[in-house]
């Protein structure tokens, strides 16, 4: 009796791999990595199991592409004459914004140091850090503390923007942070209590840039 069971090679012809990572990433974005499961997949792809793993063995996979293709997406080509600071910024800045809009980005990157997507980083990175003539000796430490920086601050950013998701107004919030800063104890807290009112207005992409900066002024001051 014939059946009408197709095999999972018949079912993947008509499934190609950037449509899986592409359904991959709107899960990760929707439900982080513990709701990208195999299943999952298959429901929002309308398809089974053996179709996706005929083009991605496993989650582990899975989550490589993904990130390669978020990231790949966030980085900006560098321009012919771009100085190498503008060029640094403008990579940062790219990162900043696909955490901000991929929040599981930041850990994923973190998770597998010499996976594809981090390598292309450290490469984005490093060379306008060449650029600005660092010496041999001191470049391996200056990108690491730079991706450090860059991923780390984006990260944090992403999980506040979650945390205050639910608030109607983040000026609000962060006011009334920096209004219980500024009513600490003045000895044992002054520091916190003199930039409490930096923190009320303070822009966060700005002050992203800015602390960039540093690093970058620090490592061409003792060049």
């Amino acid at each position: 009796m014939p059946t009408t069971h197709r095999s999972p090679s018949a079912r993947a012809a008509g499934l190609t791999r950037d449509q899986i990572v592409d359904a991959a990433i709107e899960l990760l974005d929707a439900e982080g990595e513990r709701g990208l499961t195999f299943r999952a997949l298959a429901l929002r792809l309308k398809t089974g199991h053996g179709a996706i793993q005929w083009h991605v063995t496993n989650k582990s996979e899975l989550l490589i592409a993904a990130t390669v293709s978020t990231l790949a997406q966030a980085l900006p080509a560098r321009a012919q004459g771009t100085a190498p600071r503008d060029a640094v910024h403008a990579v940062a800045l790219g990162v900043f914004d696909a955490i901000d809009a991929h929040p599981w980005l930041g850990s994923q990157l973190y998770a597998a140091p010499s996976q594809p997507a981090m390598v292309k980083l450290w490469e984005a990175i490093g060379r306008p850090v060449e650029d600005l003539g660092v010496e041999e000796g001191r470049l391996f430490t200056a990108v690491s503390t730079l991706l450090s920086y860059i991923v780390g601050v984006a990260s944090q950013n992403a999980v506040n923007a979650h945390v205050l998701a639910a608030d109607a107004n983040r000026d609000d919030f962060v006011g009334a942070i920096a209004d219980r800063w500024a009513r600490l104890d003045p000895v044992e807290h002054r520091f916190v209590r003199r930039v409490a009112d930096q923190l009320r207005h303070h822009d966060d992409r700005k002050e992203f840039l800015a602390g960039i900066d540093i690093i970058l002024t620090g490592l061409t001051a003792t060049r």
